[in-house]
């Protein structure tokens, strides 16, 4: 027997601040904005959150239906600056695949 997901938009819903904490912002650059032509949108999301949670979290926030979702950890980079050692801070990505005639509007400004 297959297992359920257990992270519904409920659980997510609940504490509606973690839907915020998710989803940090989306990353818009180059390569990001190419592979929106195939229904992938890129964002940088929590170190701790899991497939699932993202998954939940862009249905509830964009009103689409997400078929995949990729995440990648970055470890942060150590850089010297004027003798010192300092390290970047280490992040997570999450590649989002929605389904064919949806989009998400993540050029629009502020102002």
């Amino acid at each position: 027997m297959m297992r359920k997901n257990r992270i519904t938009i409920k659980t997510i819903n609940r504490n509606g601040e973690r839907i915020f904490d998710i989803l940090r912002f989306p990353v818009v650059s180059e390569k990001s904005t190419k592979s929106i032509s195939f229904n992938q949108y890129l964002f940088k999301v929590a170190k701790n959150s899991t497939k699932l949670e993202i998954k939940a979290a862009i249905e509830l926030v964009f009103k689409v239906n997400v078929e995949s979702v990729n995440t990648i950890n970055y470890s942060g980079k150590t850089k010297k600056v004027k003798g010192k050692k300092g390290v970047r801070s280490s992040y997570k990505r999450a590649y989002i695949r929605i389904q064919k005639g949806q989009s998400i509007d993540v050029g629009s400004s502020g102002s």
